[in-house]
């Protein structure tokens, strides 16, 4: 298929889970595709499973130059930018009483902050039309214990699409929302927890979902390609979550 034909998309957190997939399935679409990471390994892993006309380029999601600078890079390779698909985000959860303002401040600077300053600077180069989506989480509809700061900045960002959708549509711009449930990614293994607390934590989680399993990068990424093409050109500061039913049954 060609749905993306000729678009030019960039996929921050675009080097693992979720935005790997979502980037390998634009260039599959026919898309010219840039994505970031932070670290070397898995700028490593994204240019071996993407190939070498994928832009592959070194980021801090939660600093604001860095979205300028990121943005100039990107319209200097491209020439402007069809698709931005905001994947980088982090998990930090935590019960309320191990809190700190430095973790605070990272989660929302990398979740909220440095998406919002990013579609600010990438505005000049923004086609017309072109199309933004954010990656909220289920977690923004649930009381899940531990996830208070993590679910108040995806709260934040799934706002923050509406708001923007009405500032940007006269320019063409259309904000859309995919707010994932439970997906196989490498995200549970970076919260730090020992390998029972770990298999306990799947397994609870497990037991919510009426579909009786994770969900994959793979269908996410799926609904982004969707919400980036011109089939949904009607679509317009929505939220599609895809969870398995988590939260509706």
């Amino acid at each position: 298929m060609a749905r993306l034909q000729g678009k030019r998309a960039l996929v921050t957190g675009g080097t693992s889970g979720i935005g790997l997939e979502t980037a390998r399935q634009f260039i599959a679409e026919g898309a010219r595709v840039a994505v970031t990471g932070s670290s070397d390994a898995s700028l490593a892993q994204a240019r071996a499973v993407l190939g070498p006309d994928a832009l592959v380029l070194k980021s801090d999601a939660g600093d604001v130059a860095a979205q300028a600078s990121l943005a100039a890079s990107v319209a200097d390779a491209f020439g402007g930018l069809d698709i931005l698909f905001v994947n980088a985000g982090v998990g930090d959860f935590r019960p309320l009483e191990a809190w700190d303002e430095p973790g605070f401040d990272r989660s929302f600077a990398i979740n909220l902050k440095g998406p919002l300053f990013l579609v600010q600077a990438l505005l000049p180069h923004l086609a017309n039309p072109a199309s933004i989506v954010l990656n909220g989480s289920v977690n923004a509809r649930i009381g899940m214990p531990n996830s208070i700061v993590y679910a108040a900045t995806k709260a934040a960002l799934i706002s923050t699409a509406r708001t923007l959708s009405g500032e940007l549509i006269g320019r063409g711009v259309r904000v859309n929302v995919v707010s994932p449930g439970p997906i196989a990614t490498p995200i549970y293994d970076k919260l730090g927890l020992g390998e029972a607390d770990l298999d306990g934590m799947k397994r609870a989680i497990l037991d919510q979902l009426p579909v009786g399993r994770f969900g994959e990068p793979a269908e996410v990424a799926a609904a982004v390609v969707h919400l980036a093409s011109d089939e949904s050109r009607f679509t317009v500061g929505s939220e599609l979550v895809i969870d398995g039913g988590m939260t509706n049954l």
